[in-house]
């Protein structure tokens, strides 16, 4: 596989608009070819989603996701453009999706923007403290932390998560394929999630297992 430059990315993200994570994707997928890239950006849907980033989505619905003995149950909003799309099937089903996603997964926030720096700043001394106390060299520190912070960031941010029915894509690849079939900007505001006997103390299961249990 080529090696993907910065210089690569940012000619990609100038000509489609798309998202440095998106474009470093496409041209991982494509061996570094910018016209390749380009395409496999509109195959995805994610050049064209891009554009309509601007726009406002105060439309939408609050859908609700209750796993199989009522022991896990989410809520969550996701906005459209219009009540006309809200009512779409497919959009509904991608929210149901999220709603499910979030039951299996257990993100904490929608996106990497909503994470508190007091979180980052925390989990960075604990990265940096676990690598010392392993041994780890000091000239390589950063990148141990950098690397552990984008697993930080998958872990615990929605639109980053692998699509718990299909990981081959994200959350957020997921959602821009959705923007591009139906033409208007979609945007996954909140969620809740409440867990029976949150809190105390018991062990410890699969809920991802769980729920692709009961899809199949």
């Amino acid at each position: 596989m080529a090696e993907i430059t910065a210089a690569q990315v940012k000619v990609l993200r100038d000509m489609t608009g798309s998202g440095i994570m998106d474009c470093k994707k496409a041209l991982q997928e494509s061996d570094g070819d910018i016209e390749k890239s380009v395409a496999w950006l509109r195959e995805k849907g994610i050049a064209s989603a891009s554009k309509k980033a601007g726009r406002i989505a105060a439309e939408g619905i609050v859908d609700s996701y209750i796993h199989a003995g009522g022991r896990i149950g989410v809520l969550v909003e996701v906005n459209i453009e219009t009540d006309f799309a809200a009512k779409n099937e497919q959009f509904r089903a991608f929210v149901r999706d999220v709603a499910m996603q979030i039951a299996a997964a257990n993100p904490k926030w929608v996106a990497r923007e909503e994470v508190p720096e007091i979180e980052i700043e925390k989990e960075k001394e604990i990265i940096r403290n676990k690598a010392l106390n392993e041994g780890k060299p000091e000239k390589i520190l950063d990148r141990i932390v950098d690397g552990s912070i984008a697993k930080f960031y998958k872990e615990n941010c929605l639109l980053e998560q692998d699509f718990v029915k299909d990981d081959s894509k994200t959350i957020e690849i997921l959602q821009k394929e959705m923007i591009a079939m139906i033409g208007e900007k979609i945007s996954i505001r909140r969620f809740t999630r409440y867990e029976m006997g949150e809190g105390i103390a018991k062990k410890e299961e699969n809920f991802a297992e769980e729920v692709m249990k009961q899809i199949h």
